[in-house]
């Protein structure tokens, strides 16, 4: 049974860690590389002046689009972890305070991103004990 318990938990691992890797790609690539989702440069625009804006939103993308890959990597988990957890409460914080019009559910924004933090706390301490 503890065979069992184990082949269940590891793809459970693998398929949150999938998960993850996927939402970070998605924002990065698809939301701001390519602009499909032009909210994410209003909201650069608002925090950060629209002068830069376009760069500076690819430059966020293509960091998220590394991010996605160090999660598959699962070079350094923990690290990678304590990264994702603190740049999740960070840019939300901020959009929260600065741009919380252009979130897609405005304040309430905060709630996904907690939620999404504490499952990428769950994949990266809980499952990862090594």
């Amino acid at each position: 049974m503890d065979a069992m318990k184990r082949k269940y938990k590891h793809r459970l691992q693998v398929s949150i860690t999938y998960m993850i890797a996927f939402v970070w790609l998605v924002n990065g690539l698809i939301c701001k590389v390519l602009n499909v989702v032009p909210r994410h440069e209003q909201i650069v625009a608002r925090i950060l002046g629209e002068t830069y804006s376009r760069p500076l939103t690819v430059v966020i993308g293509l960091s998220e689009i590394i991010m996605a890959i160090w999660v598959l990597s699962r070079y350094l988990p923990k690290l990678n972890t304590v990264i994702q957890i603190s740049v999740i409460i960070i840019m939300n914080i901020i959009e929260f305070y600065l741009a919380p019009d252009l979130l897609m559910w405005n304040e309430s924004n905060i709630i996904f991103a907690l939620l999404f933090s504490i499952l990428v706390y769950y994949n990266g301490f809980r499952f990862n004990t090594k």
